[in-house]
């Protein structure tokens, strides 16, 4: 039961030892009293116990000047004529400070880079549609400009007639007329031509073309 007590005991006190520099540069003090040992950041009664850390001259700075309190820094400082170490931790102080806003700075400028970066590829993906959609117009323009000509060049064509039927054998037989009638004479077909015959063609209202 004595041995858990203690470990318990020294536990609590290297916490207290652990602690010490962040907490605000505290004196851990070792007091026994009625038989019972604790461990405080106060001097035990009486002037008893052991002291077991003394906050060191730059950590009682460190703490006012890390609450703010520059004057009560200085005034610890010159008390004990401690004047350079005063100067030392203020300097390091502003030296932290400064990388600190020099940290924020980059990130800041990095997170600006990358914002413009962005930005910029979102343009340039927008260029990039539009002269998509400015060729794909272009071709279809091209395409119906060729269909286009392409039927004007058929309407340019000439067309070949063929003769009637009853310009070759004529399907009944012919009848003869009366020998009365002088001078009357069998009327022959025109000769068939192979040349081509040329019948000009114009467009009409709603696509249509009249020959």
């Amino acid at each position: 039961m004595r041995s858990l007590t203690a470990g318990i005991r020294c536990l609590a006190a290297a916490m207290l030892l652990a602690a010490a520099p962040t907490a605000g540069a505290q004196n851990i003090y070792k007091c026994t009293q009625g038989g019972q040992v604790a461990y405080t950041d106060h001097p035990c009664p009486n002037g008893s116990g052991e002291l077991l850390h003394q906050a060191d001259d730059t950590e009682v700075i460190d703490r006012y000047l890390r609450l703010g309190q520059d004057e009560l820094a200085k005034r610890y400082a010159q008390s004990r004529h401690l004047e350079a170490l005063y100067q030392q931790r203020v300097d390091a102080r502003q030296q932290a400070m400064d990388e600190k806003a020099q940290r924020d700075a980059d990130e800041a400028y990095a997170a600006q880079q990358r914002a413009e970066e962005a930005q910029q590829q979102a343009l340039a993906d927008q260029a990039a549609a539009q002269a998509a959609d400015r060729d794909r117009l272009q071709a279809e323009n091209t395409a119906l400009r060729q269909q286009n000509a392409d039927y004007q060049n058929q309407l340019s064509q000439p067309v070949y007639n063929a003769p009637p039927a009853y310009w070759g054998a004529p399907p009944y037989p012919r009848r003869h007329r009366d020998r009365d009638h002088d001078g009357d004479h069998d009327h022959q077909p025109p000769p068939v031509s192979d040349k081509p015959i040329f019948h000009p063609c114009k467009q009409l209202a709603g696509g249509r073309t009249q020959c």
